[in-house]
């Protein structure tokens, strides 16, 4: 049961090969030394699928051709309901133009990881804080650069501080204090950014490897184990449809959060 539970949970670890039945590993090679893993070949699968999809679909844009086909028709329903419904309402209409690639590009970044979990003997590189995290940090540095262009470095920063008026010795101690707390505040939002799409990626895989263990611990008992197997697998497979809906919905929550944090940047109190 062990094993199986370890086998199970390694699918949202990162590792140096790829496992697949019958003990074979892929080992995956080092270059320029350094360690080739699994998730780096999912994250990179998903940046050319991105590419193999979009730019296709830029070139018939650009050169006034319709998108025909009902992969393309979907393709162009998720970018503009990112944009019109997400984005823009978000950042506002006057501003949000030049943050549509970026949230887009994460968007379907973010997506196209979740969904790698979903693909026999793969894993999702969302499943890992090192992803999410440098995702997040992305996110924090558009942020502040953003509110920074807006207002100016002493403006976003002095900003961060709501307007009230207070008495001078009032002032002297709640103002730098909350200066701090709204840093702290800041920091805090785009930590639990990064850790509440890792959580989320990586739960759902430890409960389904939870269903998978009852099987063969009652392997031993023939009335009991045919009900649990049929149960385990009833149960893992409707776990997965769960999945399948938490990998869009987590994509969009990453985008819409950083779009939200992006419109905070740039309309200060």
């Amino acid at each position: 049961m062990s094993d199986l539970v370890t086998e199970l949970a390694g699918h949202v670890k990162d590792a140096p090969f790829f496992h697949f039945p019958g003990e074979t590993h892929v080992m995956l090679p080092k270059i320029l030394g350094v360690q080739v893993t699994k998730f780096m070949v999912i994250e990179v699968a998903a940046a050319a699928l991105m590419f193999a999809v979009f730019v296709p679909m830029a070139l018939k844009l650009r050169a006034g051709k319709p998108l025909k086909g009902r992969f393309w028709n979907l393709m162009e329903v998720f970018l503009l309901y990112m944009r019109d419904l997400v984005i823009v309402p978000s950042i506002g209409k006057k501003h949000a133009g030049p943050f549509v690639p970026y949230l887009w590009t994460l968007f379907f970044f973010v997506l196209f990881c979740n969904l790698g979990g979903m693909i026999p003997w793969c894993g999702s590189p969302t499943g890992s804080l090192s992803v999410t995290g440098a995702l997040a940090l992305c996110s924090f540095g558009i942020v502040v650069l953003t509110g920074m262009k807006f207002h100016g470095a002493k403006g976003y920063w002095l900003g961060l501080v709501p307007h009230m008026d207070l008495p001078g010795a009032i002032a002297v101690f709640l103002k730098p204090m909350l200066f701090f707390i709204e840093i702290a505040g800041l920091v805090i939002k785009h930590v639990v950014l990064a850790v509440r799409l890792m959580a989320n990626m990586f739960a759902g895989h430890l409960v389904l490897a939870v269903f998978m263990a009852f099987i063969p611990m009652t392997a031993g008992i023939i009335l009991v184990w045919i009900p649990v197997t049929l149960g385990s697998v009833t149960m893992s497979v409707c776990l997965s449809l769960l999945e399948l809906f938490v990998a869009f919905l987590q994509a969009y929550i990453f985008t819409f959060l950083t779009a939200l944090f992006i419109g905070m940047s740039v309309h200060q109190h």
